[in-house]
């Protein structure tokens, strides 16, 4: 676009402007605003992850009854739960200071995370005090929807990417911190120490989400004592803001009588869901898949998949790095498409092919030794491979190591370039007016897939197999190929189709 400075090359932390504004009182306070909602993001992506590698093992410690299955809506439930909230809070934002509705769903998740600690103490049903703790733990993490409605209203149309990208590697580097401040406090062990007074354990499941409820106390500080108001047009100039003036002063815009392309927000939307239901479905399907296809135990399950999910964390924030430059050289629209297209040839990498077949669990049964340690009751030992009970094991090859690398770096590609260009373009499209309800049901899809997606693949894969889970997926990318090619020309900034700016 022709508003595009093809010699930006603004650091990613770094404000996005090289104007006589930069030296501006109110471009400073714009930017530090903006970089409290960069503070919130990492937080809501640290609060997700901080106790997620502990969660089974503290719903087994305080009640027994709980099953695996049981474990598959604890971790949905964060995602319904912001599902639910976002279009909520982003409602709430549109019309009434943002400080409100982020103090009030800090202050949710602060709560949900006591909560959680405090799920040990009752006698019965501990495990659905622990579903509700999540489930209110990702109600306050619907404040996401005000985050981005808040950084597209505050961004020039020069600034967007930029910021969106920032926005996105604070969140990767939350997910990628959360498990390792689970890591650090699991010195701490299971018994813990107890704080008498306040009848509170702490120990090595309940200590992370208590560092994440003090998170949010330093979160609601920062967002009283240095958030304000800040709205500008997509030429990055001061306006008044409907969240800021009292509802008898609000100045219509002129633009903001024009229609917005709903065509291109539901397209927008349907996008956004595919690109979080393949995310999904990855990191969902990485444990189960590589312990049948490489004979993985359980720990080294653990083990090697949280350095692969590691390192993919950090070669996303470099890809966060390249996509500003990439997206100011060929556009917003052409990136999102090449991400698709890496994320294709990820999955198509991981179909099986050739004549080596998984090892199966039931080879290692008929083992005489092993059924008379089995039966002595040795827990030393854990069967390993693919398991009989899955048909397919016996029918379809196995996938090779290389394989499985190869397609977690493709993915850990494609993903996050798909991700940031999705609610670029899709606050490019929203325009000027306030985004909030929109961004609520972007986050809201986005939460729909994270639900569906864990579903999807466990029964497909379970009943089918690798063949057929990545073949849908990959039919799944070509369907969104499709939509965004078919709706190409409408995904596109609001003022360039009113005519204000030339693409």
């Amino acid at each position: 676009m022709s508003h595009l400075d093809p010699d930006d090359t603004t650091p990613l932390l770094r404000d996005d402007a090289s104007s006589d504004d930069s030296q501006d009182e109110d471009y400073r306070g714009r930017w530090r605003s903006i970089r409290v909602m960069y503070f919130t993001m990492f937080l809501s992506s640290v609060g997700f992850t901080i106790v997620i590698t502990s969660l089974w093992p503290y719903l087994q410690k305080i009640d027994g009854s709980a099953d695996a299955s049981f474990l598959g809506w604890m971790v949905a439930a964060y995602s319904l739960g912001q599902m639910v909230a976002s279009p909520l809070f982003g409602l709430w934002s549109n019309h009434r200071p943002r400080r409100e509705p982020l103090v009030c769903s800090i202050f949710i998740n602060l709560a949900a995370n006591i909560y959680y600690a405090y799920a040990c103490l009752p006698k019965t049903n501990n495990k659905y005090h622990m579903l509700m703790s999540r489930a209110f733990v990702g109600f306050g993490a619907g404040n996401v929807a005000v985050v981005r409605s808040y950084v597209a209203g505050a961004t020039s149309l020069n600034e967007r990417t930029g910021a969106m990208a920032n926005m996105s590697a604070c969140q990767a580097l939350g997910f990628i911190l959360g498990p390792a401040l689970q890591a650090c406090l699991s010195f701490i062990g299971e018994n813990g120490v107890t704080v008498k007074f306040l009848d509170l354990q702490l120990n090595m499941y309940t200590t992370p989400a208590l560092l994440a409820a003090v998170f949010g106390l330093i979160n609601i500080l920062l967002v009283l004592l240095v958030l304000k108001e800040h709205r500008v047009n997509e030429d990055g100039k001061h306006i008044r803001s409907i969240n800021y003036i009292s509802e008898d002063t609000v100045d219509i815009l002129d633009e903001s009588v024009e229609a917005i392309d709903q065509v291109a927000v539901v397209t927008s939307n349907v996008l956004f869901f595919i690109v979080m239901f393949i995310f999904a479905v990855f990191e969902t399907i990485a444990t189960p898949l590589s312990m049948d296809m490489f004979a993985w135990t359980r720990k080294e399950a653990v083990l090697y998949n949280g350095i692969i999910m590691v390192g993919i964390g950090f070669q996303s924030i470099l890809v966060f790095l390249l996509v500003k430059a990439a997206a100011t050289r060929f556009g917003d629209r052409p990136v999102l498409l090449a991400g698709f297209g890496i994320i294709f040839c990820g999955f198509i990498i991981l179909l099986p092919w050739g004549n080596h077949f998984p090892k199966i669990q039931w080879a290692d049964l008929k083992n005489n030794s092993l059924v008379s340690q089995m039966s002595e009751g040795n827990g030393t030992v854990e069967p390993t491979g693919c398991p009989y009970e899955q048909t397919w094991c016996q029918t379809t090859p196995a996938i090779y190591l290389a394989q499985y690398i190869s397609s977690d770096f493709l993915i850990g590609v494609g993903y996050p370039a798909c991700n940031v260009m999705s609610y670029t373009l899709y606050s490019k499209i929203l325009g000027p007016k306030p985004q909030g309800v929109y961004m609520g049901w972007l986050t809201a899809s986005g939460s729909g897939a994270r639900t569906l997606g864990p579903v999807f693949v466990s029964h497909v894969y379970t009943l089918l197999g690798p063949r057929w889970a990545f073949g849908l997926i990959c039919g799944m990318v070509v369907l969104g190929v499709i939509l965004l090619l078919s709706a190409y020309h409408r995904l596109i900034a609001f003022s360039v189709r009113h005519g204000r700016i030339v693409e």
